[in-house]
Order: C-alpha cells, then sequence, then structure tokens
C-alpha cells in the first residue's frame, strides 16, 4: 500500500498558525501544545489537544486539519481524510488540506478521488513536485499510463535533477513491459543520486525477472541494505537471492535479522522453517511453523508443510488436523489429498486412505482455476478462456520460499512504503480487544487518561465516606507491589471483621470487605461478601458490578483444568442486574459487550457496545472494540470507523490494528 511522509505538511502548520483575538487565547494556547506534541512524534497525544480546540470551536478549520496530520502520521488514512474533509467543508481555500486529502485517499486506494484533490491543488500550486509526483503515481493505479506519461514528463521538465521522478517513471514503464526505458531512468536516478535505494531495489528486479540474474540482483541487494539497514523485508529478499545463489548459511543469517528487526514478520519466519525443514532440522522448523499459525490462523501453506514434518516425525494426529484445513480450503489440491493418504496409511486407517488415495488421483492432471488468493506465479496457462496453474504449480506455490513484493523505501515526496520511525503503529504492541472496567482502588493513568472513568454510583459511595478507601472505575489495574499497601488491607478486613461483628452488619460494610479481598486476589471470599450485601440490599447496583469482575477475573485466573465454565454467564446476569438499577451506565453495557464476545455472541456484543457508544459519545475503549469485532467478522468498512474513533479518543492500540489492516 503506498504511504507517504507527512513532515513537511506539519512544519507549514505550524507556521501557518494564527489564531488572533481576545476569545481564543486558552484555543490558540492549546494548539501550540497540540503542535509541539506532533512535533516530538507523540501523535496520540497530540490529537487529544485538538480534540480540545474542536470541542470548544468547531467551526474552526485548522484544528480539523492538523489533526488529520497527526491522524495520517498514524497511518489513519480514514480519519485522515474525514478530518481534512471537515477542514475543507470549513475552509475550502486551505491548499495542504487538499494535498493532505489527495495522499489519504491515495493511500485507501481511492486514486479517482485523490487526482480530484491532486488537481484541485496544482490549481493554486502549479510546480509543486510532490504534488505532481503522486498524482503520476495515482494516474498509474488508475490504469491511466497515457495521462501518467504526461505527469512524470511535466515533472521531469520542471524537475530534470529530480532522481524520484525518474524512479516513479521506471515504474511506470516496467508496468508497460518497457524494460529498457525502465533501466534507462534507473540508470540516471542513479547518476543524480547514488544513494537513492529504490533504484538498487527496482534495478535487482529487473536482473531477476529478465535474466535470472540472482548474483547481479544480490550486488543491489548489497547495496541497499548497506543504505538502509533497517528493513526487515530487504533481508528477507536478499536471503531469497542467497539461497538461489547456494549460500544457505548467508541466507539463514539474512531470515535471523529479519526476525530481530520485526520478530512478527511471518514470511521471515516461514522461510527460516523451509530452510530448516531442508536441512533436516525437523523441531525447529515445525516452531517456525507453529509460531506463524498461531499468528495466523488461516495460513494453508503453513499448515500444509507443518503437516509434511508432524507426518515425518510420527505425530499423526496433529498432522492430520492441518491437512484436514488444507483440503477444507484447497479442495481441488491433489498433493494434499496424496499426503493425507500417506497419513492414514502409515496409522493403519487402509480404507479411508484409499479414497484419498483415488481423489489425488483423479485431481492429478485437473488444472486449477487463478484467484486472487492463489495468484502468485507467473507462468501459469490458459485455457477455457480462464487463467489456470496446473497441480504441480500449485505445490510449487506451497512449498517455496515467500518474498516480498514491491518493496521499495520511501522518500520526501514518493508515497511508496514509507517507513517512518518512532510512530506507534509501527511498535510491536500486542493487538487484543480492550477489557472489561473494574472498580478498584488502584488504577494505572497515562499521559492521556489520567482519571478513572465516571460513574455516578462510585461518586455516591466516595461522598459518604463510609468505605476506607477511594473507590474508581478503570481498565488499567496497577498490581499491588508495595507490602505496605497489602498490610493496610489486611489491616482493613481485621477492621471490618470487628465491626461487623459488633454491630448490625450493613450492606456497604459487606461490600467494603468485599472490595479488600477482591484487591489481594481473594475472589471468592469477595463474592461470599457480595452476595452478602445484595441480600440486605438487592439494588445495590455497584455490588453487582463488582461481583461480575470477581467471578470474571477468577474465571480467567484460575487453573484452566478448574474452570467453571458458567463463571461467564454468571458474570454477564450481574451485569444485566447493574443495567436493570442503573440502565444509563455505559460501562456496564461495555463490559456486557467485553465478555458476550469472549463467549463467541458477536451479534450481541455488537449491540451491548452500541449501546453504551449511544450513552457515552466519547467511549474510546467500546468503539475500539466494536471495531475490534467487526473486524474479526470479516467487516472492514464497519470496523475502519471504529477503528480510527477508538484511536482519535486516545485508544493507542487503534493505530497499529489499523496499519494491519490497510497493508493486508
Amino acid at each position: 500500500m503506498p504511504q507517504y511522509k507527512a513532515r513537511f505538511i506539519f512544519m507549514l502548520m505550524i507556521m501557518a498558525m494564527s489564531l488572533t483575538g481576545r476569545a481564543q487565547i486558552n484555543t490558540e494556547q492549546v494548539m501550540r501544545i497540540g503542535a509541539n506534541t506532533h512535533y516530538f512524534e507523540d501523535y496520540v497525544l497530540s490529537i487529544q489537544y485538538f480534540n480540545q480546540v474542536i470541542s470548544i470551536n468547531p467551526n474552526l478549520a485548522k484544528p480539523y486539519f492538523y489533526r488529520a496530520v497527526a491522524k495520517f502520521s498514524l497511518d489513519d488514512f480514514a480519519g485522515a481524510e474525514e478530518d481534512a474533509s471537515l477542514a475543507i467543508e470549513r475552509n475550502p481555500f486551505i491548499v495542504d488540506a487538499y494535498e493532505l486529502r489527495g495522499v489519504a485517499r491515495q493511500n485507501l486506494g481511492k486514486n479517482h478521488e485523490a487526482i480530484d484533490d491532486y488537481n484541485k491543488a496544482l490549481e493554486i500550486m502549479p510546480d509543486n513536485r510532490g504534488i505532481l509526483y503522486n498524482k503520476a503515481v495515482a494516474q498509474e493505479e488508475c490504469d491511466d499510463t497515457e495521462g501518467a506519461s504526461n505527469t512524470f514528463e511535466l515533472l521531469l521538465k520542471k524537475y530534470p535533477r529530480y532522481e524520484g521522478g525518474y524512479l516513479g517513471r521506471a515504474h511506470l514503464r516496467l508496468a508497460m513491459k518497457d524494460t529498457v526505458g525502465a533501466r534507462n531512468d534507473i540508470e540516471q536516478a542513479l547518476s543524480l543520486n547514488s544513494s537513492a535505494v529504490n533504484g538498487y531495489l527496482m534495478r535487482a528486479d529487473i536482473a531477476i525477472n529478465s535474466g535470472k540474474d540472482y548474483a547481479s540482483a544480490l550486488d543491489d541487494m548489497n547495496m541497499a541494505i548497506k543504505l538502509q539497514p533497517g528493513t526487515a523485508g530487504f533481508y528477507i529478499n536478499r536471503a531469497f537471492l542467497r539461497y538461489m545463489t547456494d549460500d544457505l548459511h548467508g541466507a539463514f543469517n539474512d531470515y535471523d535479522h529479519a526476525i530481530e528487526l520485526d520478530p512478527i514478520n511471518t514470511t521471515a519466519i516461514f522461510n527460516r522453517g523451509l530452510l530448516r525443514a531442508e536441512v533436516h532440522d525437523t523441531n525447529k522448523a515445525i516452531e517456525d511453523f507453529s509460531t506463524v499459525i498461531d499468528l495466523n490462523h488461516n495460513d494453508f501453506k503453513t499448515l500444509y508443510n507443518r503437516a509434511i514434518l508432524l507426518a515425518e516425525i510420527g505425530d499423526f494426529d496433529r498432522a492430520l488436523e492441518d491437512i484436514d484445513r488444507v483440503i477444507g480450503a484447497y479442495p481441488d489440491f491433489a498433493a494434499a489429498y496424496f499426503l493425507r493418504f500417506d497419513i492414514k496409511r502409515r496409522k493403519g486407517d487402509l480404507r479411508s486412505a484409499e479414497k484419498d488415495y483415488d481423489k489425488s488421483l483423479a485431481l492429478a492432471k485437473k488444472r486449477v482455476p487463478l484467484t486472487p488468493e492463489n495468484q502468485f506465479t507467473s507462468n501459469s496457462g490458459t485455457k477455457d478462456g480462464k487463467e489456470t496453474e496446473s497441480q504441480q504449480q500449485v505445490k510449487q506455490r506451497f512449498t517455496s520460499l515467500t518474498t516480498i513484493n514491491g518493496n521499495y523505501s520511501s522518500s520526501d515526496d514518493q508515497i511508496l512504503n514509507a517507513d517512518i520511525r518512532g510512530k506507534i503503529q509501527d511498535k510491536d504492541i500486542r493487538i487484543e480487544p480492550e477489557p472489561i472496567f473494574i472498580v478498584t482502588y488502584y488504577t494505572s493513568p497515562t499521559e492521556i487518561k489520567l482519571n478513572g472513568e465516571y460513574v455516578r454510583e462510585v461518586q455516591e459511595i466516595n461522598a459518604t465516606g463510609l468505605l476506607r478507601f477511594i473507590l474508581q472505575v478503570a481498565n488499567r489495574e496497577s498490581a499491588i507491589k508495595d507490602q505496605t499497601m497489602d498490610a493496610a488491607h489486611r489491616s482493613s478486613i481485621e477492621h471490618y471483621n470487628s465491626y461487623i461483628s459488633s454491630h448490625s452488619p450493613r450492606a456497604i460494610d459487606y461490600f467494603g470487605r468485599a472490595m479488600d479481598f477482591y484487591t489481594l486476589e481473594n475472589y471468592n471470599k469477595a463474592i461470599n461478601d457480595i452476595d452478602k450485601a445484595i441480600a440486605l440490599t438487592p439494588d445495590f447496583t455497584l455490588a453487582y458490578l463488582l461481583r461480575s469482575q470477581a467471578r470474571y477475573i477468577g474465571y480467567k485466573s484460575s487453573d484452566k483444568q478448574e474452570k467453571d465454565s458458567t463463571a461467564i454467564s454468571e458474570a454477564i446476569n450481574d451485569i444485566d442486574k447493574a443495567i436493570l438499577y442503573s440502565p444509563y451506565m455505559p460501562v456496564a453495557f461495555y463490559n456486557k459487550g467485553v465478555l458476550l464476545a469472549e463467549s463467541g455472541k458477536y451479534v450481541e456484543a455488537l449491540d451491548a457496545l452500541t449501546r453504551a457508544i449511544e450513552i457515552k459519545p466519547d467511549f474510546g475503549e467500546a468503539y475500539y472494540n466494536r471495531g475490534f469485532i467487526y473486524l474479526t467478522l470479516g467487516d472492514k468498512s464497519a470496523a475502519f470507523p471504529d477503528l480510527s474513533r477508538a484511536g482519535e479518543l486516545g485508544i493507542v492500540t487503534a493505530y497499529p490494528l489499523l496499519k494491519k489492516m490497510t497493508s493486508n
């Protein structure tokens, strides 16, 4: 997916800042703080400052534009497009907003709309190098080769020493099968700038595709890595070239280094597994394949190869599980049936094995139609007007090393796979749903969220002063590590024990002791006390919320063999009780959504999260989890706006997930 560096836009934005008037002193100050945090690449925090300005004066154009730049910097292209549009609605003369929206749209694949934006910007800035370049690339993406050629011609006429223009045109000429013209453009670019990484990468591609000149391509990849040593994809592609030139040791080293740079790079891990299998390091190869499958459960290529190795070591049951999934996804794959035949034969299941053998023979000469999912071989044939591949080609796809296509670097004006460091979306963050909100005494505040979530019932209890500690509601709890804190809660339990034994107990006393037990992770005793509190006060909303979380967290932390399958349903029932007595508590609907999703009841979970958002429109965690569920269900169009909104509201994990969505 093409991308584009936007730092120069933000520098323009800082220089253009000129809010005036006494009534806007506060917004000006907040805007400047937002600009400063953006400059230091703290994009998520800068968005929070721009949110404040927008909430004070939603008619200003600039804060939407600035927020669009911040979202773009986080690879939230849909959010950037929306904010740039809002800026243009308020002020149609912000030229940079058209440029930014054009680049965002281009990254979203909306190339026709991007060209419209570039044309609008070029009416005012006809000599802008970056806009001309991006317009040409967008035209190429729209298959308008003539238009792209003309734009590149105009660009290079205005900037004859711009190596990026020559490389862009080289890319276009390669698409037009003009290898000679492309090579000339690449040589011209490298003569102007010997550090132009893309020149070496493109020249390596030509060497491989034109004559399988792996040695020459390897020289160019070495140069690219020397110039840009921090890109995992470069090492993956060089490993392939080293393998093709019989440097197996060098290939292993490159895959290892790629994984060091990007620990969840499934291409590098899979390829290393293939090489390990080739040198009969079977157990480690299985480990690599298992890692890939853990990261992508539907990686059928890896499942096929793991099935081969599991059968090799005699683990027939696991091998059958893997190959059954492959056949389910590729029912015309002859080699998969033959592998399953062999596994069943070795298990002694001869009758079933014979059926797979016959199926394999029947498919052996059948050509398989190419689909977008499997079309990564270039030597396919055609039959009956449809592109097809032989069974041998299918097997080769499943057992061959994988390379990174279009693995180009970025420059200030190019939008080809930008690799800007220091951004939250580039971090190796575990992507999972946001957890439930809990009633707690201890939270972990962040720069973005200093305080816990507001819940009216919590405020009311705190106001009475009947508890020995201050209640809060948050979904990030601080673990007790201080022995003094631990002792304080044990002392508090003793206080409640003494009071309850000498007085007529109240619901709040049992609730307070339950909170201490919960804090010390004694969930069963906490639940017992909550039962007593509810018996005394059946409409005790927070007691139901606390019992729900104690049941849920107790279930999550218990040993797998001892887990009570009814705990989740009981926890949901408690949340329903809390909702009954407090029907406008957003965290209750949110928690219900989290638990329903964990139970696989996604439609009901979406309803609960939607209700939480209706009550609290700035509920970032609810947007994030709803987007996560939409993505789980395969509905990217619904997931995008929710995740973008979640990121805007400070949920930082939304950005790695958005980036993953746009890069797939």
